[in-house]
């Protein structure tokens, strides 16, 4: 008997808990959050639906293409020669089981414009140095790219100083610069889709990406999933 009146003393203790006004704030504090992300969730579906549709449109009227652009007529030489310069900076550190699949569907690009490619490295000593470098000379003279040392930092982070160095290297008739990761698979119409919503709203100083998680099957890499999707 002592221990079900332990056990009821306990819940009753409890109840109280959960009926105090900080409770009772927090409950619907979390309710909100939780409704927020629903609707978040159930809006970035709609945009992906609406956007989804009209690549089938454009398909089924006859641009095959729709998944880089919704106007074919964007891919006419006219105005591919028009693109403005784009140097696209990588700061590198190590090398992972994916890196060389990121690394070649960066370089990999649909781009229609000037376009090249700096890897960023803080030595020579770094692994993805001799690894990076396998990669270009499979590619010779079929895309401008170059690995450069950027040197110890001393003043911030290593990626920071990789990135700075970059802009410093950089072509100077560059117009654009695209920061990119080295666990970023890069979609082949992504520097075009960037540089032209640029092109479009000159207003525009800095713009990003979204992220397409695939799930590895843990319940943590869902969650990091369903969470970039809202």
């Amino acid at each position: 008997m002592s221990t079900l009146d332990s056990i009821d003393s306990f819940l009753f203790y409890l109840s109280r808990a959960f009926c105090s006004p900080l409770a009772v704030f927090i409950q619907i504090q979390g309710c909100f959050i939780c409704l927020a992300l629903a609707l978040g969730w159930a809006l970035a579906a709609y945009v992906r639906n609406r956007e989804i549709k009209q690549m089938k449109d454009s398909i089924r009227g006859g641009n095959s293409f729709a998944f880089l652009f919704h106007d074919i007529n964007e891919l006419e030489h006219s105005n591919q020669v028009n693109l403005p310069r784009v140097t696209v900076v990588m700061p590198l550190k190590g090398f992972g089981e994916h890196n060389l699949h990121n690394w070649r569907s960066q370089i990999t690009s649909l781009y229609g414009g000037p376009l090249e490619f700096l890897f960023m490295l803080e030595s020579t000593e770094d692994p993805a140095y001799h690894a990076v470098s396998r990669l270009l000379s499979e590619f010779k003279d079929d895309i401008d790219a170059k690995i450069i040392v950027a040197g110890l930092s001393t003043t911030c982070s290593q990626k920071i100083h990789n990135q700075l160095v970059g802009v410093e290297k950089m072509h100077k008739e560059s117009k654009y610069v695209l920061f990119l990761d080295d666990d970023v698979r890069l979609h082949p119409g992504s520097i075009g889709a960037l540089t032209a919503e640029m092109e479009k709203n000159p207003e525009i100083f800095i713009q990003t990406g979204y992220p397409l998680d695939l799930p590895s099957g843990s319940l943590g890499s869902y969650c990091i999933y369903e969470y970039h999707m809202v």
